[in-house]
């Protein structure tokens, strides 16, 4: 009986399957339609319109070479095999052509190869900084095999962005688009020059926005194929129009693994028209060091959310100090706008034009106020002074500190009127990450004036809630969460 039965249900189930032949058809067919309405996209018509306005850029070096024919960095890796083997670097033969006591010549070498686009009719070509960066020479190459040798009108190397000029008329050009009005998931596609090959299409979808991989570059996160030679070459939306420039690659290998980043081409247009009107960048800047706003700060400081750029240093006679901002502000809005993440105020300030005046909504000791600051132009860093050296420890407190008055002279060097210098961190603040030298300048919300009043405020704490610290480091000042260590 048992063969009988299992035959039995399967010609059962066969004969279901059957019934619901019609069904299961009707669904398929339907699925099918749906998807021919949505349809995949069909990059043919894009490839071919945009594909002229796409450039293969390649650069050269001119290179001093020796009598023997060996350039600077071949003696300069001979130099380091001696030193660091014992040994010569094997000798490449000399030339036949080349005499063996020639005088030192000037050689040009192929440097690296890019790619590009047009944005005008006459000849301005946008690529990344890294492409001609070194460069003595620069050509552009059409697909239609002309060629020209271009001239470097500027670069900036914060945003990665360069422009090119190439003596033409009436040559295709790329529409620019609107990098602010992408969406994560639609299609994009890349033309370039991966290895060297020209006039290459890959296409994928945009992965993410704004992602934070610098001061002034909230870049396009895509997984379209970018490979060596990329670089430089458009991103390009489905209605034809640039929305960003190739410009990085995460990678293990040095080839592509399905994350590509690309320069939004608002930012990078902003950047172009001030290269072709003077030649370089000019942004503003208000001389202070920022950091991320954690959740654990935010709360210890009563911020209703994690929002805002953390002010860690105060440039000694900068803008922001005359306008009165400190360490340990919370930097909330800039001219009104708001700051989401710490990385937003640079690029609000270095889109501002030096010599103006601007506001700063901060949040300090659980309120906000206004602040008036003039914008200066951006300039070197400045030299990070030392922190003084501790003296002996004695016994740590409930925190895991043993603290010290600062002398007056150090007070002035240090440019505060108080606070307590970290001579041993143990237990809690250890953990937390304090070392001896670090500066306590407040707990929670209240300013520290000596050891004294130090100690005292740290007896009264809670020992089972978080404590924050405003803790000045060299330079700079954050906010450090100092966890009960039961937690």
């Amino acid at each position: 009986m048992k063969p009988f039965r299992k035959h039995l249900t399967v010609a059962l189930m066969s004969a279901a399957v059957l019934s619901f032949a019609p069904a299961i058809a009707g669904f398929s067919s339907q699925a099918v339609a749906a998807t021919s309405v949505a349809g995949l996209p069909d990059f043919t018509d894009l490839a071919e319109k945009a594909g002229p306005a796409v450039v293969n850029i390649r650069t050269t070096e001119r290179v001093k070479m020796n009598q023997s024919g060996a350039s600077q960095q071949d003696q300069e890796m001979q130099e380091f095999f001696r030193r660091f083997f014992g040994m010569p670097l094997p000798q490449q033969p000399t030339p036949r052509n080349r005499r063996q006591n020639a005088p030192e010549t000037e050689e040009v070498v192929p440097r690296g190869v890019g790619s590009g686009f047009i944005i005008s009719a006459d000849g301005y070509v946008m690529t990344n900084a890294h492409v001609i960066d070194g460069a003595d020479e620069v050509f552009v190459t059409l697909t239609d095999k002309r060629e020209y040798k271009a001239k470097i009108i500027g670069a900036d190397k914060r945003t990665d962005v360069a422009i090119v000029k190439i003596e033409g008329s009436n040559l295709p050009r790329l529409a620019i688009g609107d990098s602010d009005k992408i969406r994560v998931g639609e299609w994009v596609m890349a033309i370039g020059s991966p290895f060297g090959l020209d006039n290459t299409v890959t296409a994928g979808i945009v992965s993410a926005k704004a992602r934070d991989t610098g001061d002034y570059l909230p870049l396009i996160q895509t997984d379209v194929a970018v490979n060596p030679g990329n670089s430089g070459g458009p991103l390009i939306n489905m209605r034809g129009e640039v929305i960003g420039i190739n410009s990085q690659i995460y990678s293990r290998s040095g080839g592509f693994m399905g994350i590509s980043f690309a320069v939004p081409i608002d930012e990078a247009m902003r950047v172009a028209d001030q290269l072709r009107a003077s030649g370089k960048v000019t942004r503003g800047r208000i001389g202070v060091q920022i950091g991320d706003v954690t959740k654990d700060v935010a709360e210890s400081l009563g911020l209703p959310r994690a929002q805002g750029s953390l002010v860690q240093r105060v440039e000694p006679g900068g803008p922001a100090e005359k306008a009165g901002v400190e360490a340990g502000d919370v930097i909330l809005k800039f001219n009104g706008v708001t700051i989401e993440r710490s990385s937003d105020l640079p690029r609000l300030v270095g889109g501002t034009k030096p010599g103006s005046r601007s506001t700063l909504t901060v949040w300090r000791k659980g309120a906000t106020r206004d602040l008036s600051v003039n914008i200066v132009e951006l300039e070197a860093d400045q030299v990070v002074a030392q922190t003084p050296k501790p003296k002996a420890p004695r016994t740590a407190n409930s925190l895991g500190l043993v603290v010290n008055d600062l002398n007056a002279a150090q007070l002035r060097e240090l440019k505060i009127e108080g606070g307590v210098l970290v001579e041993a961190s143990e237990g809690a603040s250890a953990r937390a990450g304090l070392r001896a030298g670090d500066i306590v300048l407040r707990v929670n919300n209240t300013d520290i004036k000596d050891a004294k009043q130090f100690n005292e405020l740290v007896t009264r704490l809670d020992a089972k809630r978080t404590t924050l610290l405003l803790v000045r480091r060299g330079d700079s000042s954050q906010f450090v969460p100092v966890k009960p260590l039961s937690q």
